[in-house]
């Protein structure tokens, strides 16, 4: 079987099927890489935070995650072997959670990894190129069922040897984690000096897009300041849940450790497109940052997603070709995690469609079964979505605590994903 493009989705789809006894063509092309791409390997992560929470009873993410792990995903084994500590999220060292899937795929026996860039749709098979889906395979999805584009950004990362330790204190806030997280505390005044400087900051030209949508869930930091001076403090540079030496902060940039080694730190929540001088005169206002050293600065690159509600089924099959499946965020779910999940489906109904049995999409009690069918129910306002519970099947709205209702709901989505595996013989 043809599976184009090997992200976390293709790579999700290619591992089960060849698990499963079929043989898999898996194409991509890389080594080329594209502007979002750095490395050859297959996988690749922007972030080491890309899957983000692992509380399973408290995190739609983390609970679509458990379901995963239970449906035997290869991105869950990837992230296990190559975890880094994070509090409660389920954060990565980059280069070896790709590293650990390009190995796995490359030595299967079922598996034949082949370096080209795919000019046409498949008639059999599983599309999983990705948000930046491009040249001759593009125009070919556009032709047939139309396309729709926002803009997506990443973060800057630092050298942690560059960072000024004296202006910061390490803590996660509420005390969730093990002390992972290394905090910028900033004043009023030196909060409103950076601020006044990144709504005003030059931003880097966008020339390729073809329209300026701005996804919600991944807001460039100059896009959200400039709503509104207060707006970071009640986001990403929020104070709340952390306790400093000299009082509450009046804004706290968190940083990340960015690989397990420690020598690389993300600023969380600060995805960009500024131009690369201005990141780095902006960004060095904040104290702890002053004579940081920019290993990767922020950029912003179209996202390309389908109008999934009028050409995919529920079981990610095209509408007018029911042997070829979509997968990952060119379907319009929004995040690494639940891009593998729809490769993982999709694997998974492709394989039974093989072998010449129905396809069975996972109930809507389940996140990934809820997510299969937001993508592919009528919707005139169609937007990428991410795991969250408002998509699942509705229950315990009697239970007015919000922790013990959204246990409630992860309990009986295992219960329903435990049934689902049995239903597939899995």
């Amino acid at each position: 079987m043809k599976i184009v493009g090997a992200g976390l989705a293709g790579s999700e789809a290619a591992y089960f099927l060849a698990e499963h006894g079929v043989k898999v063509e898996l194409i991509d092309m890389k080594p080329n890489c594209t502007p979002a791409h750095a490395s050859a390997d297959l996988c690749e992560l922007v972030c080491s935070n890309s899957l983000k929470s692992d509380d399973v009873f408290g995190n739609a993410c983390g609970l679509l995650k458990e379901e995963m792990r239970r449906l035997g995903s290869l991105t869950m084994r990837a992230a296990e072997a190559s975890r880094v500590p994070a509090g409660g999220a389920l954060a990565v060292d980059r280069e070896k959670f790709s590293g650990y899937v390009t190995r796995v795929l490359r030595t299967h026996p079922n598996i034949t990894v082949l370096s080209r860039e795919e000019e046409q749709l498949p008639a059999e098979g599983i599309v999983a190129t990705g948000p930046l889906t491009s040249g001759g395979l593009f125009v070919a999805i556009e032709a047939r069922y139309g396309a729709l584009h926002f803009f997506d950004a990443s973060a800057p990362i630092v050298s942690a040897e560059s960072l000024d330790l004296a202006h910061t204190f390490t803590q996660d806030r509420y005390g969730n984690g093990t002390g992972d997280y290394l905090n910028c505390p900033m004043t009023r005044e030196e909060y409103t000096a950076f601020w006044r400087e990144l709504v005003s900051a030059e931003r880097a030209e966008l020339h390729d897009f073809e329209r300026g949508e701005i996804f919600e869930g991944c807001m460039p930091i100059e896009v959200m300041a400039a709503r509104g001076e207060d707006t970071l403090r009640f986001g990403p540079f929020k104070p709340v849940g952390l306790s400093w030496e000299g009082g509450r902060p009046y804004a706290v940039l968190q940083l990340r450790k960015e690989n397990a080694a420690g020598t690389s730190y993300n600023l969380v929540g600060c995805q960009t497109n500024l131009k690369f001088g201005e990141q780095k005169r902006v960004f060095s206002m904040i104290p702890a940052l002053h004579a940081a050293e920019f290993e990767r600065y922020g950029v912003m690159h179209r996202n390309t997603y389908l109008e999934s509600p009028k050409c995919l089924n529920a079981d990610l099959s095209s509408r007018d070709c029911p042997t070829l499946f979509f997968a990952g965020q060119m379907t319009g779910v929004e995040g690494y995690v639940e891009s593998a999940a729809s490769g993982l489906l999709a694997g998974i109904h492709a394989w039974r469609r093989q072998m010449g049995k129905e396809t069975i999409v996972p109930p809507s009690t389940t996140v990934c079964g809820a997510l299969c069918r937001y993508i592919s129910a009528p919707n005139s306002n169609f937007q990428p979505m991410n795991a969250n519970y408002g998509v699942l099947a509705g229950g315990f709205e009697e239970v007015r605590d919000k922790r013990s209702r959204r246990r409630l709901l992860a309990e009986r989505s295992l219960n329903d994903i435990e049934a689902y595996r049995a239903a597939l013989g899995l």
